[in-house]
């Protein structure tokens, strides 16, 4: 099993980049293509319509996570020291320090 759950079905992706918010139509197309056993991930630079995330959320079988560009940089930082190096070198980090008053 790995960390998202599946044991033997797949992880299927979908990205988007654009300006306007994915609608519900395409998370249901996207959902129509998913097995039982799969889990979907649909990555958009835009955002999802409140519709869009209300058809995601209401999946009783079907796995899927929906991403816009500011989870996908969230889960990037959190997990940056488990991504292979290759991996890193598309969307490096650098550490910033700054200075914090007394408290």
């Amino acid at each position: 099993m790995d960390p998202l759950g599946i044991g033997k079905g797949r992880i299927k992706v979908q990205v988007k980049r654009r300006a306007d918010k994915i609608a519900v139509g395409e998370v249901r197309s996207f959902l129509a293509v998913l097995g039982d056993e799969d889990v979907g991930i649909f990555v958009t630079t835009a955002g999802f319509t409140t519709e869009a995330e209300a058809e995601a959320r209401s999946q009783e079988r079907r796995r899927i996570m929906l991403l816009d560009a500011k989870r996908l940089f969230d889960l990037w930082v959190e997990h940056y020291d488990n991504i292979p190096e290759t991996q890193r070198r598309l969307l490096p980090l650098r550490s910033v320090y700054y200075l914090t008053p007394n408290e």
